[in-house]
């Protein structure tokens, strides 16, 4: 249910690791940042974090609870374990989902030592009584442990040291009022820019043992979608095309190489995202069309259509989100090479109008 967080293994920031394998996972783990200084972007959150930490730390006392909340990829889980290492004590990582009920957040929390980290991702995901069970433990640090049955049960209070809970959220408007007020300080984590991204993918290969070209780091930064999951998922991709294919070093003509096997356009649409496009424009003449049945088309399910490739499309004006439907605006049109149908966009017979973008 919880595991505590291990530093990987590695000397001289070089990965030490006794298989492919293994050094496919170390690499996973050794490129996130262990302080706050060495965390790239999100300047304010990192700012506003230095601080609730070090009067933490001034105080002798574990910090208020932490939010963390944006899209996945940003850095949420790294920042957790930061905060552990910025206050030399341990982390336990849990998530929602594996709470399913009251018991076995009461469990996790009993176990806890004085001023551990608690990380709970997803935490949106918490069944309603272990919500209700964390409200106590945040607030008044003890929790209420039920005795017998029915009409002759008692609830036991049992004190709990003091810890500090992070939680982390990609939607942070399903959190219940009460479980985000005993937040004590919230972030939001924003996408990168391309500068930002760059200086990940810079210092992600110099830990990778490999060393990229100013103009390659750049090119894999500007097709990362603005996330830094990506951004180090795409390195590890044009460091094997290297290897493999090329003479190993990652330069421009490398990473292009590379990333087009991978079907990653300069843009950063991927496959689905372009089967996306693709079906909204040539299958359903511009849209509008139905969530259900533009994944069916696809051949994926509606969450994924909607949690992993609609965000990008939407946030890059691809498409647009109506009442009647999804629609493919000009611009995904232009990008697959497709004419734009006359009466698509404001003319008579028209798809759809400005009233109805959602």
């Amino acid at each position: 249910m919880t595991e505590r967080y291990e530093e990987p293994e590695f000397t001289s920031e070089r990965i030490v690791a006794t298989t492919a394998d293994d050094l496919e996972r170390a690499a996973e783990a050794a490129l996130r940042p262990k302080r706050l200084e060495e965390f790239v972007g999100q300047p304010i959150v990192r700012e506003q974090l230095s601080l609730v930490l070090d009067a933490a730390k001034q105080r002798g006392a574990p910090p208020d609870h932490v939010l963390l909340s944006g899209p996945p990829g940003l850095g949420k889980t790294t920042l957790a374990m930061i905060i552990a290492g910025e206050l030399g004590t341990s982390l336990r990582v849990t998530s929602g989902p594996a709470i399913q009920h009251a018991g076995d957040l009461a469990a996790v929390l009993s176990s806890l030592d004085e001023g551990e980290v608690l990380f709970i991702d997803e935490i949106h995901r918490l069944a309603r009584p272990a919500e209700e069970l964390l409200y106590v433990a945040m607030e008044d640090f003890r929790v209420d442990v039920i005795v017998g049955k029915g009409a002759g049960a008692s609830a036991i209070p049992l004190a709990l040291p003091p810890f500090t809970v992070v939680g982390a959220t990609t939607r942070a408007g399903m959190l219940p009022a009460p479980l985000r007020d005993r937040f004590g300080f919230t972030g939001h984590l924003d996408f990168y820019d391309a500068a930002d991204l760059k200086r990940v993918v810079t210092r992600s290969a110099r830990l990778l043992g490999v060393t990229i070209e100013a103009d390659a780091a750049h090119e894999i930064a500007s097709r990362s979608r603005g996330t830094p999951r990506i951004a180090n998922r795409l390195l590890r991709r044009v460091r094997d095309w290297a290897q493999v294919r090329g003479s190993g070093a990652l330069d421009l003509a490398a990473a292009r190489a590379a990333l087009k096997v991978f079907e990653v356009d300069p843009l950063g649409l991927d496959r689905l995202d372009k089967a996306v496009l693709t079906a909204l424009c040539k299958r359903f003449g511009g849209g509008p069309v139905g969530l259900s049945t533009l994944a069916l088309t696809v051949g994926e399910e509606p969450e994924t259509v909607e949690t992993v490739s609609e965000p990008y499309l939407v946030r890059e004006g691809f498409v647009t989100r109506t009442p009647r439907g999804r629609v493919a605006t000009t611009q995904a049109w232009t990008h697959l090479g497709l004419v734009v149908p006359v009466d698509a966009f404001g003319g008579r017979g028209s798809l759809f109008d400005a009233a109805d973008i959602d």
